[in-house]
């Protein structure tokens, strides 16, 4: 951002201005692939290293900010990762492809992905990730170098997403089939092309040794992480979709019998805005019912850095979700949520309950915005409590945390009465506890030489008698002592030496 367009953002939007200032000046860039000491984990010191993250800026800039910042080899694995398959996406979304080239193509990418030298140079002249494949042969050699572990996954993964996107877009060559058509195959379509991706991340998580070895495992929160910011994604970009006849909303949301559209270009004429808002509302609904999985995985996550690069997409994605939800400008234009609001997603991401009150913040605006002449406007409701339910389970309100030079602090809110329940139950359990002291005091167990339960605790009272005990047993054993030397040093006293010795056994 050049000075005058700080000036202007200061005049205009003034706590806008302050937020992107905090970021500028707080927040710190977590490591430099560049330095000296990263080469090793990033492969700066290669040429072709290097121009892999050139393609990671060019396709990505968003997210090759959070991809640069993963713990060690993290960081260049999951780069190599992202761009074997934004190749592959740029393969089946380039529409001037004819199907016969595009169908051998797609379906051995994996085989070409780890083939010295391989290229493909046929993607449209205006496609904006072609350079990408015509100098593929640098990701080939990356691939090659990745550790056995990662590579089998990246390719296992990429042949998964290849044949999805291949049986697609044959489908939609060959029938005629422009749209897909209901819900379930939506959701299909998206598991492909985002939902593989998830899996593939949390098995390089897995592999990294950097989180639970059970996390690559857990397929449907996965699958869900996946499909939110896909399906966001596709929301946000309606427009430019259509214009390039790429059409992913299914027709059973907005093609309904009674008072449906026959065609997607149909749902930004002017005259037709009720109705495709209310579209809209349901494509939105949809990528709704994947937040709460969204928000389990992310509870899953140890590692900071595995935790930053998840978290953040995914409030990004939920702000998105409450810029379009009726607003009609997205039916028209390609929308994006502003700089500053980014910076604080990015600044507040930073563990799961911030993130769970984040999501919580953002489902509140959607539920504001929603009509009740909207078709759909008893579902958003119920999805959106199902957000706010989830954090309130998790995380309740009436308990506040705060860290005070190293310490943690609970406290408990006086006004809310779930506090008085748990006073109740505080006090209720220390009565019980007093009164099982005083059975056990009364039942004997207090006696030396009464076995207690395996595993149980010894009573303070007891602890006390033992003490009290054995210290005397000690003053006795040292005065006896005494006494004996003293006589013995004298040469007085035999008949007290003698009882002294029988006392010692002698």
């Amino acid at each position: 951002m050049g000075a005058a367009t700080w000036i202007a953002l200061l005049l205009t939007h003034p706590l806008e201005f302050k937020t992107l200032l905090q970021f500028w000046m707080y927040h710190e860039q977590k490591r430099d692939i560049k330095a000296l000491k990263e080469h090793p984990t990033s492969g700066w010191d290669r040429q072709s290293m290097r121009r892999c993250w050139d393609f990671l800026d060019m396709t990505s800039r968003s997210f090759s900010a959070v991809i640069k910042e993963l713990d060690g080899d993290l960081a260049r694995t999951i780069a190599i990762f992202y761009l074997v398959l934004r190749g592959l996406d740029t393969i089946e979304d380039d529409m001037t492809i004819p199907d016969a080239i595009k169908q051998p193509i797609l379906r051995s990418f994996h085989l070409h992905t780890v083939t010295p030298g391989w290229t493909f140079d046929g993607s449209g002249p205006t496609e904006k990730d072609r350079q990408l494949l015509v100098e593929y042969n640098v990701v080939v050699e990356e691939v090659n170098l990745l550790s056995p572990e990662y590579k089998s996954i990246i390719i296992d993964i990429a042949q998964k997403m290849e044949t999805g996107m291949a049986d697609y877009a044959h489908k939609a060559a060959t029938t005629g089939s422009i749209y897909l058509s209901t819900i379930s195959e939506y959701d299909l379509y998206c598991h492909y092309v985002a939902g593989l991706v998830g899996e593939g991340l949390s098995r390089i998580f897995s592999a990294s040794k950097k989180e639970v070895p059970w996390l690559g495992s857990q397929l449907q929160l996965s699958n869900s992480m996946g499909l939110l910011l896909q399906k966001t994604n596709i929301i946000r970009d309606f427009r430019e979709d259509v214009d390039q006849q790429r059409y992913f909303w299914p027709r059973e949301i907005w093609g309904k019998e009674e008072d449906g559209f026959k065609e997607m270009k149909d749902l930004y004429e002017p005259a037709a805005l009720q109705r495709a808002t209310w579209a809209q509302s349901g494509m939105v609904l949809d990528a709704l019912r994947h937040a709460c999985d969204a928000l389990d995985y992310l509870r899953i996550l140890k590692n900071q850095s595995v935790f930053n690069f998840c978290a953040i997409p995914a409030t990004m994605a939920i702000a998105t979700l409450e810029l379009c939800f009726m607003n009609p400008a997205m039916l028209q234009r390609n929308i994006k949520i502003r700089k500053a609001t980014a910076a604080s997603l990015i600044m507040r991401s930073v563990n799961p309950r911030e993130v769970g009150i984040i999501f919580r913040d953002y489902a509140r605006k959607i539920h504001a915005k929603a009509v009740t002449a909207d078709p759909n406007f008893l579902r958003i409701s119920i999805a959106c409590g199902k957000i706010e339910q989830w954090l309130e389970h998790n995380y309740p309100s009436f308990i506040h945390v705060s860290s005070e030079q190293g310490d943690t602090k609970v406290t408990l809110d006086p006004r809310d009465p779930r506090t008085r329940i748990v006073t109740l139950e505080k006090a209720f359990d220390a009565q019980l506890a007093k009164k099982k002291r005083v059975e056990d005091v009364r039942n004997g167990l207090a006696v030396a030489g009464v076995e207690r339960e395996e595993g149980g605790e010894t009573p303070p009272f007891m602890e006390l008698v033992a003490y009290v005990m054995a210290a005397f047993a000690v003053i006795v054993m040292v005065s006896v002592t005494v006494v004996y030397f003293v006589l013995v040093w004298s040469g007085e006293g035999n008949e007290d030496v003698l009882n002294l010795n029988w006392v010692f056994g002698k």
